[in-house]
């Protein structure tokens, strides 16, 4: 390239002052030779870039069994593992340069070396992967907020998030915890991200979780940093990271407040889109979870505008991508402490374990059938509608499937206290309607994200798609018609900031007190009498106008979970 330059200024210069009498063509030639050489600082003409993005990965280290939904039956294939993940990462690095890898949310809870560590394991591994921007997701609070501040904080890109602020006390908002938007720069075209996270978060989660934190909704700045993006630091494209549910996601995707974002790269609710839905303003997307996706938007740039996106879910296919071993260096290193108890087995499953399907699955029928068994007093037993964890299919030489230690903590990374109550059947009556709505809500900024609420004791039959508060066609309490004055005993796990008269977002729960028991030692009691166990989902809770294996909430696009 100096050679280049050398080789102009010597012909420039040759040319002398009797350069008058050439007309312009050789040097515009010249001129022209040199522009296919770009030197430093110039644009090339057309070029494409990627965008890698991963979401809720939840802390899985290792390959696992995935849940693929084909000829409408559940099919189960090994994927993902952050080595594996690396090395795709590193091939589509080194096969364009061009590449920008982030994150959306949901990398610091779902595991046990996770939750033994607060999440401190996880740090050397992110970093290892090169991403180059990061979401928080409604899980990074699980170990409080100065903690998550701690934990994001020694990644190595920088973080986004344009609705998460300093609570100053009496809700007075201070600044951004962090900042709202970044931008790459690329060959001299820059791409703008902006970030939100769910502000639901003090609801769905344990409320002392986020303690110290504001949450506003994005439509209340979105349009302002849009502004910024596309009028003051002039983007040629906006992408919006969002972690809110692909539902809320496409909510937003149709509002004006949206006009101008591009893209809405989303996370929350596990969905795997493979064609992007389009929406009035924006197109959305979401790649899956648990590291068996990396959802690849590639933008063909001309003349410093994006004339062509094109986007593919990858599968992390363990037989194309061996795993990295940098990578696994350091998870066997972190894990080394651990490595005795994640791996022994509590017990075993005839069956496979999942959680993918809307209204009932596997996993939670376990831990209800343990709840029950260790409860027996209770009339009703419940669990919330969680959606984290993957799937555990493969058998071990026993011909049944091992659930260890560690498998628990990735159905309950949190091991709650147990916790008893008192309600009336007027309360479980209106309860259901509410945590239905939080589910099927038809104004999907009112849908909080979470699967069906799941229960064993009482069966109910409900219409998914019925009007607020009608949905709820009947509910049985022990084979018998729910009685609206008759008080009932529940059961379900404490949750850290509520009030102790709350059970499962349930309000006016009367002689609640806790247990000796938590989730984690029912479950292992549970399985060292019942192993091997055949938690085959009951239908306490049957779907009238959807199917009964529902796999997503998400209604009136083109979109199918499969």
């Amino acid at each position: 390239m100096e050679n280049n330059r050398r080789g102009f200024l010597k012909k420039v210069g040759a040319m002398g002052a009797g350069a008058a009498i050439f007309t312009a063509s050789p040097i515009i030639s010249i001129a022209n030779e040199l522009s296919e050489s770009p030197i430093d600082g110039t644009n090339e003409s057309e070029f494409t870039i990627s965008i890698l993005q991963t979401t809720d990965v939840h802390c899985q280290n290792h390959p696992h069994d995935e849940l693929f939904w084909e000829n409408e039956q559940s099919v189960f294939r090994k994927t993902g593992g952050y080595a594996h993940l690396a090395t795709y990462l590193k091939k589509e690095k080194k096969r364009n340069p061009d590449t920008f890898i982030l994150d959306t949310g949901d990398m610091f809870q779902g595991s046990e070396l996770s939750v033994k560590t607060s999440g401190k394991a996880m740090i050397p591994v992110l970093n290892e992967l090169g991403y180059d921007l990061y979401l928080p997701g409604n899980w990074e609070v699980i170990y409080y907020k100065k903690a998550m501040q701690t934990l994001l904080g020694s990644l190595n890109a920088p973080k986004v998030c344009a609705n998460m602020y300093h609570d100053l006390g009496d809700g007075k908002k201070g600044e951004l915890v962090f900042q709202p938007y970044h931008i790459w720069n690329v060959k001299g075209v820059k791409i703008g991200f902006i970030g939100y996270t769910d502000p639901l978060v003090p609801v769905r989660q344990s409320p002392s979780y986020s303690k110290g934190i504001i949450y506003t909704k994005p439509e209340e700045n979105l349009a302002h940093y849009v502004d910024v993006l596309r009028n003051q630091e002039q983007c040629a494209y906006v992408l919006m990271l969002s972690h809110l549910g692909l539902s809320q996601q496409i909510h937003i995707a149709n509002l004006l407040e949206c006009e101008g974002v591009d893209y809405i790269l989303g996370g929350d609710t596990h969905e795997r889109v493979r064609k992007p839905i389009q929406c009035k303003y924006s197109k959305v997307v979401e790649p899956g979870a648990f590291g068996s996706f990396v959802g690849k938007l590639d933008l063909k740039i001309k003349d410093g505008k994006v004339v062509q996106d094109d986007y593919t879910l990858v599968e992390i296919d363990l037989k194309k991508y061996k795993a990295d071993k940098n990578t696994n260096r350091l998870i066997e290193e972190n894990e080394v402490p651990f490595e005795k108890d994640i791996h022994t087995i509590a017990g075993y499953s005839t069956i496979p374990l999942y959680r993918y399907f809307v209204i009932e699955n596997t996993i939670d029928t376990l831990i209800l059938d343990a709840l029950k068994w260790k409860i027996k007093e209770a009339d009703i037993v419940l669990s919330n509608g969680f959606r984290f964890c993957p799937p555990n299919a493969t058998a071990d030489q026993t011909g049944n499937i091992p659930i260890t230690n560690g498998y628990i903590y990735d159905m309950l990374p949190v091991d709650s206290v147990v916790r008893t109550g008192s309600v009336s059947g007027k309360q479980i009556s209106e309860w259901l309607e509410k945590e239905l709505n939080n589910v099927f809500a038809i104004d999907a900024s009112q849908r909080l994200g979470g699967w069906v609420i799941k229960f064993k004791g009482m069966k109910i039959t409900f219409n998914a798609f019925a009007e607020n508060g009608k949905r709820v066609q009947s509910v049985e309490v022990s084979g018998k018609q729910l009685d609206r004055d008759k008080i009932y005993r529940i059961c379900a796990c404490e949750r850290d900031g509520d009030p102790l008269d709350m059970l499962c977002r349930m309000r006016g729960v009367a002689n609640a007190s806790n247990t000796p028991f938590t989730l984690h030692s029912v479950l292992k009691d549970y399985l060292k009498v019942n192993s091997p166990v055949t938690p085959e989902p009951p239908m306490s809770a049957k779907v009238l106008d959807a199917p009964q294996k529902l796999l997503t909430q998400v209604t009136g696009v083109d979109y199918q979970f499969r």
